[in-house]
């Protein structure tokens, strides 16, 4: 008789698709499936968002439940982990964690994890500020796991929440999907009306407030004095399109900028840009930084958390401090002079993401986590659940002569 698998769920409560979700999808597409049994629950729109790129073998259960009113959902949510038995729930970023987290509990869940992914620089205030509510809800939370080394301090330093909780598991993703000689099929610079010999920089990120969009508009004229013929590619929707765009217009640089919105053949475009751009407040550890370098495009990004561990400033990338449109747009047009800098930090930012980002690495440390856990929460496992304590355990922090390539 086959040994049962761990039953796995993991929850999300976003509307939008965006690093969490691919993240999920990474692990939802090489977890070992004769070991685990992975369950997808998400808002709605997000399952349709998702579609086809959810293995055809994972339950997807559609759930609206991101507000405290909302009781019909965690009932929902309770039935669906009582009745699969789950044993462990893995919410994405605190909103989830802070609804899921403490149904679980109650349903009895042995092992609730939570993934926070990101620094929340927006939250102020007495109560957001404080962290008092991330604390109490990490009650419920057996283990935090951080995707960057700068995540954990996070974690640890400002949210101060247990450090013998906290694990750090860096972020990866399939990067056979990349490389620098990959062409697309049809011509994408001609359908924009640009031409070949157009400097081409990509901005793979949401039309969030996050992502530093309006930095760069601002940086624009100063960039296009030296540099005319530059085009810059903005591949993401978001709340601030419509904002985004009249700020365009108002900058006069209407014709050297597009917004193409939410593209799925991002390997496409990464093979036609000369280099990257991610000007950024906040991240947790982007997964399109470590995609850039796959594919052979160095990146200009900012300074920000997980950021700097795949960015290293003049050797994959160039680096600058957020909010400052002055400074992005020198290493723009350092990087806009100089194709022979831009190759050398193409080949370095390859290997280095090539070696420390992959989607195996994180997939197996994931799993590790997942095991390990399980058995302190449980105390014990059966035979088959304990076949992957073989590997290596140090999946706490990297290694400090890991972080420069």
């Amino acid at each position: 008789m086959a040994a049962e698998r761990i039953r796995l769920a993991y929850f999300s409560n976003s509307t939008v698709r965006g690093g969490a979700e691919e993240h999920i999808l990474t692990l939802l597409r090489g977890l070992d499936r004769e070991q685990f049994q992975p369950y997808l629950i998400c808002a709605p729109e997000v399952a349709e968002k998702l579609g086809a790129d959810v293995p055809g073998d994972i339950e997807v259960f559609p759930l609206r439940y991101a507000s405290p009113r909302h009781v019909r959902g965690a009932l929902a949510l309770a039935r669906f982990l009582r009745r699969n038995r789950i044993q462990i729930l893995h919410s994405h970023l605190f909103y989830a964690s802070l609804f899921a987290s403490p149904v679980g509990w109650i349903s009895g869940v042995p092992l609730i994890i939570e993934t926070p992914h990101l620094r929340e620089l927006w939250r102020h205030g007495w109560l957001k500020g404080s962290f008092l509510l991330d604390r109490l809800i990490g009650r419920f939370v057996n283990v935090y796991i951080a995707v960057s080394i700068a995540n954990g301090a996070y974690l640890r330093e400002i949210k101060k929440l247990p450090a013998r909780k906290i694990q750090v598991i860096q972020n990866g993703c399939d990067l056979d999907r990349f490389h620098p000689t990959h062409r697309p099929s049809f011509e994408l610079e001609r359908q924009l009306g640009f031409t070949k010999d157009d400097p081409l920089l990509l901005v793979p990120a949401r039309l969030e407030p996050q992502k530093g969009h309006s930095v760069l508009l601002e940086a624009l004229p100063r960039v296009l004095r030296e540099f005319p013929r530059t085009q810059v590619v903005c591949a993401g929707e978001g709340v601030l399109r419509e904002q985004l765009e009249e700020r365009v217009q108002y900058l006069g640089i209407g014709k050297n900028v597009r917004f193409i919105g939410h593209q799925t053949n991002i390997e496409d475009w990464l093979s036609v840009c000369d280099f990257t751009v991610l000007p950024s407040f906040y991240e947790g550890l982007p997964l399109v930084a470590i995609e850039s370098l796959a594919a052979g495009r160095p990146m200009v990004a900012t300074a920000v958390d997980g950021t700097t561990e795949v960015i290293f400033n003049g050797k994959t990338g160039l680096t600058v401090p957020p909010g400052d449109p002055v400074q992005l747009a020198v290493a723009i047009c350092k990087m806009l002079r100089d194709p022979e800098l831009r190759q050398s930090m193409a080949s370095a930012g390859r290997l280095w993401v090539m070696d420390k980002f992959t989607q195996k690495r994180q997939v197996e440390q994931t799993e590790d986590c997942y095991v390990h856990n399980l058995e302190r929460a449980c105390g014990h496992l059966s035979s088959a659940e304990g076949r992957a304590l073989t590997r290596d355990e140090s999946v706490s922090r990297p290694n400090a002569s890991e972080r420069v390539p």
